[in-house]
């Protein structure tokens, strides 16, 4: 059975956090496992408060899933605060050497509220990214890594490029954020450069999908796929569960995609 395991916060509204990333690894035929790190109280209205989760039950649920289940794959999300960073960096570092990390750098929900904490960007950029096999910034939080303005592809490329520079092994940066048509990815590497580009989805639904495609990828990259093929597949899937969620979705604000298109379809209820 193919395992995947997601470091992230709580969304008790389904439609991001470790609930969204469960529900991608199930749809993507991973079996699931979760490590909370803090507590957000949220829906798709935005977040009303943030709890944080005591360090030491962090490190106790991280050594306990290590201690009987092994994931063939790591999504990492939020982190919220340094000392949280320093502890997940220095476990991953000393028990997950030959496995594959999938980096979703989450520092500001869809609502403006920031889910990381501004003291602990720099601890992310000095002990996260140098780790990340594969990490997922939209143009927001790329801006945040490497303070620059992105408003072209060419600023897109500068960007990536600056983070391979902090140690990351390769970046799938996410233009969503960006105006037009097309919602246009690029993927970079140090020996490979490559824009993804899809249709632009007309929905108000999209609470969760940073969380979503950075869990597919995780997904994928369990699987044994490339970082490159798992960031395609990753942008497909979340492209489908998008257009599945355009009209149909819940809650009063940002809806969520819609996880389970596929498997959904065959439901005769």
């Amino acid at each position: 059975m193919i395992k995947a395991l997601t470091i992230a916060g709580f969304d008790g509204s389904g439609g991001a956090g470790i609930q969204a990333d469960l529900k991608t690894f199930s749809a993507l035929g991973c079996y699931g496992m979760s490590v909370l790190t803090a507590l957000p109280v949220q829906n798709t209205q935005g977040v009303r408060s943030c709890y944080e989760i005591e360090i030491k039950a962090i490190e106790e649920q991280l050594y306990c899933i290590f201690d009987d289940i092994v994931p063939d794959a790591v999504k990492i999300g939020m982190l919220f605060n340094s000392n949280i960073i320093k502890l997940v960096a220095k476990f991953l570092n000393e028990n997950a050497k030959n496995i594959p990390i999938i980096v979703d750098p989450v520092m500001v929900a869809k609502s403006g509220d920031r889910l990381l904490l501004e003291e602990a960007v720099d601890s992310l950029k000095k002990y996260i990214v140098p780790i990340s096999t594969i990490i997922t910034p939209n143009i927001p939080e790329a801006e945040d890594l490497t303070l620059k303005n992105i408003k072209t592809d060419d600023d897109m490329i500068k960007a990536a490029d600056d983070i391979l520079n902090m140690g990351a092994k390769n970046v799938m940066l996410k233009g969503g954020h960006l105006e037009g048509e097309l919602s246009r990815d690029l993927f970079m590497s140090k020996d490979h450069k490559e824009f993804l580009d899809a249709m632009r989805i007309d929905t108000k639904n999209t609470h969760g999908t940073g969380c979503t495609l950075s869990a597919a990828i995780c997904s994928y990259m369990a699987h044994g796929k490339t970082p490159l093929e798992a960031s395609k597949l990753g942008k497909e899937y979340l492209f489908n569960a998008l257009q599945a969620a355009k009209i149909d979705s819940v809650g009063k604000g940002h809806g969520p995609v819609h996880h389970f298109y596929e498997a959904w379809k065959y439901l005769n209820i």
